[in-house]
């Protein structure tokens, strides 16, 4: 057997803190998971100048297939620890981005193992449809036959719901008061989730505490946010999926003022969602590209 080693072209894009290393799918990459395991990793993973962080929350591969219209994107997102996330809000907005450079267009699809996801993109903004917010025990899904709304869980009061992934919300009165690291294992892998969660914190923020000065009761609720994920096996700086989890919960349980839409926060920054009665759920936010460079992936050949 034969071992040799190339240089794979890659970009480096993140959406409100939730980075990726993008590579096109063209590339010869036999083992995705251990490229990925291996560059994804906070202290030894990838690095630039032009980038805050080491290591990154996952690898996009994306096949762009231009001859569509809209043109469409294949994306595959490996997680640091091998395995392959069904939705990603976040990279699901970098894959449109990464698309409309390529392409031009201000619209494209996005296909997920979740399904397809139609995106737009207007200046540094990206909007993407996020499917309807399930909350039945079959599409969460749960190890029991009925919804689980404020029950008990690894010590928590959560509601699940599956936005592209299967999430674990707690509306708690202060997110940071929580100790996130702590608590969310006995969540992540409780029995009730047979395919494991996401835990999910949020805590409502009055809208007149917003840094813009908007008065209360002008603008949709606001909620701060925290995201343990599953793949990931810890804190990311935003979770788009969770995101919309959070606006799902809040309109279950009555929180969102009888809108349809909120101001989501973790800790990258605003994400604009919309969770109407008769339409899948939306997801606005940036995505920014950090820089373009190579790393080494090895082939072997008999």
């Amino acid at each position: 057997m034969s071992v040799s080693h190339h240089q794979v072209p890659i970009e480096k894009y993140h959406g409100t803190g939730n980075d990726f290393i993008v590579v096109d799918a063209v590339e010869s990459i036999p083992d995705r998971p251990a490229f990925a395991t291996t560059y994804c990793d906070r202290e030894t993973g990838v690095s630039n100048a032009e980038s805050a962080r080491t290591g990154a929350d996952g690898v996009l591969f994306l096949a762009l297939e231009a001859g569509y219209s809209p043109p469409r994107v294949v994306m595959t997102l490996v997680q640091p620890d091998g395995s392959i996330a069904a939705m990603c809000g976040n990279g699901a907005r970098v894959a449109a981005a990464w698309g409309a450079e390529r392409t031009g267009a201000t619209a494209l699809m996005i296909d997920t193992p979740a399904g397809t996801r139609r995106a737009s993109i207007d200046g540094d903004g990206v909007t993407i449809e996020m499917g309807v917010p399930g909350f039945a025990p079959r599409a969460v899904p749960l190890s029991r036959e009925t919804e689980l709304v404020e029950d008990v869980v690894g010590g928590l009061t959560v509601t699940a719901v599956n936005t592209g992934v299967p999430h674990a919300v707690a509306v708690v009165d202060d997110v940071d008061a929580v100790d996130l690291e702590s608590v969310a294992p006995g969540v992540r892998y409780a029995d009730v989730f047979p395919q494991g969660a996401n835990l999910t914190l949020a805590s409502r923020v009055d809208s007149g505490d917003a840094e813009d000065g908007t008065a209360a009761g002008t603008s949709p609720p606001r909620f701060r946010q925290r995201t343990y994920e599953r793949g990931v096996e810890g804190e990311t700086r935003s979770c788009g999926t969770g995101a919309v989890a959070v606006a799902a919960v809040a309109k279950r349980l009555g929180l969102l003022d009888g809108r349809d839409a909120a101001t989501v926060t973790p800790p990258g920054g605003d994400l604009e969602i919309t969770v109407p009665d008769d339409g899948p759920a939306t997801l606005t936010g940036p995505a920014e590209r950090e820089f373009v460079g190579e790393l080494e992936t090895v082939v072997r050949s008999a």
